[in-house]
């Protein structure tokens, strides 16, 4: 099986996202959903990689993301973790609800 070629064989835009391109991921996710991450950029007419639409919308555009300090509750909760499970596995409960 070959490895498809990467973004700078393709003539894809890397490097900074610009406002208009955010809004149209934030759009195209918004009507059609995700879900194939690669197949992604060619039906939203954006000049990325899946990976790259993938990564910026999980890290900076989803609506659910929560910015800022953490809440009191939070706080303890993390430390709690921290003293049950210790480092190794802290990672694993990146979204505490």
């Amino acid at each position: 099986m070959l490895k498809s070629p990467c973004c700078e064989n393709m003539g894809l835009k890397k490097g900074p996202w610009t406002l208009e391109e955010d809004h149209i991921l934030i759009s195209h996710i918004q009507l059609y959903g995700h879900g194939n991450w690669r197949a992604l950029p060619k039906l939203a007419g954006l000049l990325r990689c899946g990976k790259s639409c993938r990564v910026r919308w999980i890290n900076y555009l989803r609506p659910d993301i929560k910015r800022g300090k953490f809440s009191k509750e939070e706080e303890d909760t993390i430390l709690n973790l921290h003293q049950i499970l210790g480092n190794r596995y802290l990672h694993q409960y990146k979204y505490i609800n």
